[in-house]
């Protein structure tokens, strides 16, 4: 397309310069050629601007020095345009200058003509502004198209990151529900007749860790069909006690503890769970910790948790809260495997996904053998802005 756009201003700018020397009757020799050759050049300007103008102002000087009839110079004018529409800023000053002079020189030798110099004056410059306007519409079509794609960069990756939280989500559901579901069905029948209440109590486990996790897997899915800046009502530090509860009901001796006590502390028949106020959630926090901190602590209690019960063979595990004013650390112990419970420390998509909640947040997540140097720890450390204690 552009070269037959090229095509058609190189047709018009030789029609309005020879046509005019052959209509006007008997001319010296060297009119046409001059003409000629201040228009035809034209057609490459695109390739080498640079020595196609000076052809072509070359031509149109000679031709109104030696006082050729005052025709419209439409190859320079052209050339001027294409220089104010495409050459970089030294490019255009310097095709300015030579444009400039040859005009000048062209109409004050051998003789001044100042009728002819204000009509080329307006001409030039009326060139040199449609080259200017070009130039700014390209600039400003090349901005939107760039501000386009970054948009769209921007939108696939919020889509990425959007569905690697529900598919962290999904797994984290899925996994604790089903390893509890597991541990407990197959424990029940073993119960049945011996334990007749024990046993009740596994199957009444199963049904509140099936019903959670199919609240868990509506609120995940329903996300993808609410706007983007919509809060999700997700799991958090309020909802630990239940988490460790449940666990605690598969017969692991699981131990909730907050460092240090907000607001003092009520114990549980087995467990350390701080209590207070209703600040801060069912744990008593003395200020409300950011949304995505503490969802990401309960997904990490609980994807460590559902590792335990499934992996580690462990007898107890102890989860350790601790804040200060500027970070909570989450640490999860079991007295189990260790390593060998989780392929000889190759790290599972659990315990990716863990770390990647914790990037989100800014945190980092530290796993490993635990100090005695049995059963695992995993410890997370995140972030949190706390303003003043109430």
């Amino acid at each position: 397309m552009k070269r037959y756009v090229n095509l058609a201003v190189t047709v018009a700018a030789v029609a309005a310069t020879v046509l005019p020397t052959l209509a006007g009757g008997p001319r010296a020799w060297w009119v046409l050629p001059l003409a000629v050759a201040s228009s035809v050049p034209v057609l490459w300007r695109d390739r080498a601007l640079l020595t196609v103008a000076a052809a072509v102002g070359l031509a149109t000087t000679v031709s109104a020095s030696l006082g050729a009839p005052p025709l419209l110079p439409v190859g320079p004018l052209v050339c001027l345009y294409t220089f104010a529409a495409r050459a970089a800023l030294p490019i255009r000053l310097l095709g300015i200058l030579l444009t400039a002079g040859g005009l000048l020189f062209s109409l004050l030798y051998p003789h001044p003509d100042v009728e002819v110099l204000r009509y080329l004056v307006v001409a030039y410059s009326f060139s040199y502004a449609l080259g200017t306007s070009a130039r700014a519409r390209r600039t400003q079509a090349m901005a939107l198209a760039e501000r386009d794609r970054r948009v769209a960069g921007e939108r696939a990756a919020a889509v990425l990151r959007e569905r690697a939280r529900i598919a962290r989500d999904l797994h984290d559901i899925l996994t604790h529900a089903v390893g509890v579901m597991i541990v407990q069905a197959e424990a029940g029948p073993l119960l049945v007749r011996p334990h007749p209440d024990r046993a009740d109590a596994a199957f009444a486990t199963i049904a509140a860790t099936g019903r959670d996790a199919v609240v868990q897997l509506r609120r995940a899915v329903g996300s993808l069909h609410e706007p983007a800046d919509q809060s999700l009502d997700q799991p958090g530090l309020a909802h630990l006690p239940v988490l460790v509860e449940r666990v605690r009901a598969t017969g692991l001796d699981a131990v909730l503890t907050v460092s240090p006590p907000p607001f003092g502390s009520v114990a549980g028949p087995r467990s350390e769970v701080t209590s207070g106020p209703p600040v801060g959630g069912a744990l008593g926090w003395p200020f409300e910790p950011p949304a995505d901190v503490g969802i990401a602590a309960y997904r990490i209690v609980q994807e460590s948790l559902t590792n335990v019960v499934r992996h580690a063979e462990a007898r107890s595990v102890r989860i350790l809260l601790s804040y200060s004013a500027d970070a909570l650390t989450v640490s999860i112990t079991d007295d189990g495997r260790g390593n060998r419970a989780f392929g000889a420390g190759v790290p599972g998509y659990g315990i990716v996904g863990m770390r990647e909640r914790a990037r989100a947040c800014g945190g980092t997540l530290r796993t490993g053998p635990a100090s005695d140097s049995h059963g695992f720890t995993v410890t997370a450390t995140l972030p949190l802005s706390a303003p003043a204690a109430v």
